[in-house]
């Protein structure tokens, strides 16, 4: 599980890091809802932990701009020890999936990060159907306009996390931790991937799907229905 963190409290991030990574658990640290916000956009976490009072703004926009900007959907955990029942409906409306009140023991902290990690994973549809396109996450294979489109193990993985990303890009940086994990390879085996699955995707149909955006990664084109 790898996590991000942010929390100006510099004690308590200490305490909450050292402990999660001695029970597994990669941590990323913010103090500012601006890091935080940036890292949650651009690099690739199973879950954020997010204090509600934060120097720059609060844990409740943090989250929102999470939920509008994301191209996955990411589970939050709020930390605050503000606990009426009108902070934690603002916390949830906001976009929280779980609310945990100061203090708190950091053994319980842990069982919620599990907790919410295995939510996601069990409710991850296992058929994902976007325009034309159709991909059943168990039997590992793929349709475009009802024709089986033959995809090695990694051009998968990247349809479908463009699948999953859409309407928005997925960048690079998360297509590579969606393969390669924490050991991306040292030349730029992205781009002979993304090559094969373009051949794939787009050979002998209308028109092409899978679009490059600058400085940023690779998005899902579905033409007349994106305009729309």
């Amino acid at each position: 599980m790898k996590a991000l963190l942010i929390e100006d409290n510099a004690v308590l991030a200490r305490q909450i890091t050292e402990f999660l990574g001695d029970n597994g658990v990669v941590v990323d640290y913010a103090m500012t809802a601006r890091h935080g916000t940036h890292l949650a956009l651009s690099e690739t976490y199973d879950l954020v932990i997010v204090d509600v009072m934060l120097p720059d703004s609060n844990g409740f926009e943090v989250t929102k701009s999470i939920r509008e900007k994301s191209a996955i959907y990411l589970p939050i955990l709020m930390l605050t020890a503000r606990d009426a029942i009108a902070d934690k409906t603002e916390g949830f409306t906001a976009g929280a999936d779980d609310y945990l009140t100061k203090p708190f023991d950091l053994h319980e902290l842990l069982l919620r990060c599990q907790s919410l990690c295995r939510r996601h994973q069990l409710y991850q549809p296992k058929v994902l159907k976007v325009g034309p396109l159709t991909l059943d996450s168990v039997a590992r294979v793929a349709h475009r306009n009802g024709h089986p489109l033959h995809l090695g193990q990694i051009p998968f993985q990247i349809l479908e996390t463009l699948v999953e990303a859409h309407p928005q890009p997925a960048s690079r940086a998360l297509l590579i931790h969606r393969i390669w994990g924490d050991e991306p390879p040292e030349t730029d085996a992205l781009k002979s991937h993304i090559y094969q699955l373009r051949h794939i995707l787009d050979k002998g149909f209308d028109y092409p799907m899978l679009k490059t955006v600058t400085n940023l990664g690779y998005r899902l084109d579905l033409g007349a229905a994106d305009e729309a």
